[in-house]
């Protein structure tokens, strides 16, 4: 393929702040408002923030920029991409890997970010009622997920938006759309901070979350944080090479990367400053699992005065992070037909998306009437999960990782990088982490899972 000429067809970001919105989108997912507090609370708050951030900054920016280089040296899809760099090679199999993650990952996604519209126009049509504990919170959502067709409906509610956004291309639809829910979404966290730091007893909760406590600090809550790192930014699922190959020559690389890690992590701490102050207010456990979203914060808030609002603020801040990550992951695997087998977007917006949307539909039923079909001892959706999760995304990121450090080189990708650079010093401390540090410590993470 003629990559110059192909450049000139293909869509590019309208603006650096569009593809930085759009990224930053991508990376804030439900991982980091679902996952990343309880994780926190499990592994003793502060200390555990601490070690997550040099995390980020060792693992997960090194990778970031990998991936933004690919993408944009090639302007194609993951498979596209590492076709390019090393035609008839095995490597175009990492390209497969990333667009097959991104499929598998946006299946059962769709379910959860369909749980997020509905408990926004629960909390909206007053369906929640005041909840006497988390208990009976827990049960309304028992019972909202084994509900067949009410979770299939907002399971294609929730793909409809994604669909309706990506249909309209890289910056009519992506660019507009992120440009206009990110700044909302960081509104909406600081009047749910405020919110929760004025309530009784609120500055527990901010100890907990801030104080350093490193006697639990062990390899294993390392790996923890090094896992969370990675995932939290969306690495090794092709997003962020994807988004990359919509990037004009003229962007700076290192410091568009730098931003969207910022971001992502400025993010994930905002909300831990939420959730941690009103669990504690509230008298309950931090370290409740990932039902705490769904089963034990609607309890807490409609124990607040102005509860219900509170709610449905709160569970908006969920949807829309949720559609920014939703639109990334279909995105990945469009850009593959787009590029690699000439569809037309619309084609390959609404082909691809009616295949994902029928693949989730088992995991959506993992909850209801599939519940009791399991394999291993595990629901349909609790496979994908582990899939994509534990074996796709690792092994994608590292092999990346490889792939810059070893075998494109790093020579290669300083040349793309150093295009707006005038005296990058940092280079020669990039060179030794996507060479040494980020894909061992990726590849630790990865064999952790099976100890």
């Amino acid at each position: 393929m003629d990559l110059s000429s192909h450049k000139h067809k293909r869509g590019l970001w309208n603006s650096r702040l569009g593809f930085i919105m759009a990224a930053s989108g991508s990376a804030v997912g439900l991982g980091n408002i679902w996952k990343f507090p309880y994780i926190v609370g499990q592994n003793g708050g502060g200390a555990f923030v601490l070690v997550y951030i040099l995390c980020t900054l060792a693992v997960g920016l090194p990778i970031m920029l990998a991936e933004f280089t690919i993408g944009r040296k090639t302007k194609l899809n993951p498979v596209g991409a590492f076709q390019a760099l090393k035609p008839n090679s095995n490597w175009v199999k990492v390209g497969y890997m990333g667009v097959l993650a991104g499929f598998l990952i946006l299946s059962f996604y769709g379910v959860v970010g369909g749980w997020t519209l509905a408990y926004v126009i629960k909390a909206l049509t007053h369906t929640m009622t005041a909840f006497s504990s988390s208990n009976e919170a827990g049960k309304f959502f028992g019972t909202f997920i084994s509900n067949t067709w009410e979770i299939l409906f907002y399971q294609a509610l929730f793909m409809g938006i994604c669909v309706g956004i990506v249909l309209r291309g890289v910056q009519g639809g992506i660019e507009k759309a992120c440009k206009v829910l990110m700044p909302t979404l960081v509104v909406i966290l600081v009047i749910l901070m405020f919110r929760a730091l004025t309530l009784p007893g609120a500055i527990d909760g901010v100890e907990f979350y801030l104080k350093p406590d490193f006697s639990k600090i062990g390899p294993q809550t390392i790996l923890i944080a090094l896992g969370q790192a990675f995932f939290s930014l969306s690495l090794g699922m092709g997003c962020m090479l994807t988004y990359g190959s919509y990037l004009s020559d003229q962007e700076n690389l290192a410091s568009a990367t730098v931003y969207v890690v910022i971001f992502d992590t400025m993010i994930a701490l905002l909300v831990g400053m939420v959730i941690f102050p009103a669990v504690f207010a509230m008298g309950l456990e931090p370290t409740e699992g990932p039902s705490l979203v769904f089963s034990v914060l609607p309890a807490v808030f409609f124990d607040m005065p102005f509860g219900n609002i509170v709610s449905i603020i709160f569970f908006t801040l969920l949807a829309i992070a949720a559609i920014t990550s939703g639109i990334s992951l279909l995105e990945v695997v469009v850009a593959y037909f787009i590029d690699q087998r000439k569809w037309g977007r619309e084609k390959a917006v609404l082909i691809t998306s009616a295949v994902i949307f029928a693949f989730g539909v088992p995991s959506s039923l993992s909850f209801g009437i599939l519940s009791d079909v399991k394999l291993f001892g595990m629901t349909f959706f609790d496979h994908v999960d582990n899939i994509a999760s534990n074996y796709l995304l690792p092994l994608g990121g590292m092999l990346t990782a490889i792939f810059i450090g070893w075998i494109w080189g790093t020579k290669n990708a300083e040349e793309e990088i150093k295009k707006n650079e005038t005296k990058p010093h940092w280079i020669n401390i990039w060179r030794f982490l996507i060479c040494y540090i980020s894909p061992v410590a990726v590849f630790f993470v990865f064999c952790a899972k099976f100890i």
